[in-house]
């Protein structure tokens, strides 16, 4: 199943891939994508995002929700990629946790999708959905990490990176939060919540 899968966020470097991710909070790729040029074309590097005026900075984001503390971290995280990094984005997972805004999902999408690291699995609603739907574990959707060290002892590690991207596919296509199309998922033999949703 999805043999070709990548990000939807649209990004072209690790800079922009993680502010888009940090704007991705409780909003769909799909607005960050509307977002985000604008966002970029003003603010194209970390220094030039460290020196942003707050109100112009929300006036930007305002649309992806959240947008107060949206820009406090963009603000924070690109003031500490400034002076501690050089004004690059780092390809260390403890690096990137200490940036304001930066949890393992941001995390690990920019190690696994800038700099092909596996540094763990991104779980984000699609992925918390479906794996406790297909019963890879018990954890409420709410407990990321706990889903995250289920995934990771159960999926090789060289499928990491691209196990997230696939179910995620499949949790927009098909296993959807609210009508999962059961009948006609290919899964529906394996899943113990077919039909039952």
């Amino acid at each position: 199943l999805y043999p070709e899968v990548e990000s939807a966020l649209v990004t072209g470097n690790p800079y922009q891939k993680l502010v888009a991710t940090i704007l991705s909070a409780q909003c769909t790729d799909a607005r960050v994508n509307l977002v985000t040029p604008a966002l970029f074309a003003r603010y194209p590097d970390a220094r030039a995002l460290a020196r942003a005026e707050v109100a112009e900075l929300e006036g930007l984001i305002h649309s992806t929700g959240f947008y107060h503390a949206k820009a406090r971290h963009l603000l924070g995280a690109s003031l500490q990629l400034v002076e501690r990094h050089d004004g690059e984005v780092p390809a260390d997972l403890d690096a990137l946790l200490a940036l304001p805004g930066v949890a393992r999902k941001t995390a690990n999408c920019v190690l696994n999708d800038c700099f092909g690291v596996a540094s763990g699995i991104v779980v984000d609603t699609h992925v918390a959905r479906l794996a406790l739907r297909l019963g890879f574990t018990v954890a409420d959707k709410g407990r990321a990490g706990i889903i995250e060290r289920d995934l990771m002892a159960l999926v090789p590690r060289g499928q990491w990176i691209v196990v997230s991207h696939r179910l995620i596919a499949h949790g927009r296509a098909v296993c959807t939060a609210r009508k999962p199309a059961c009948t006609s998922c290919p899964l529906s033999e394996l899943c113990p919540s077919c039909g039952r949703v």
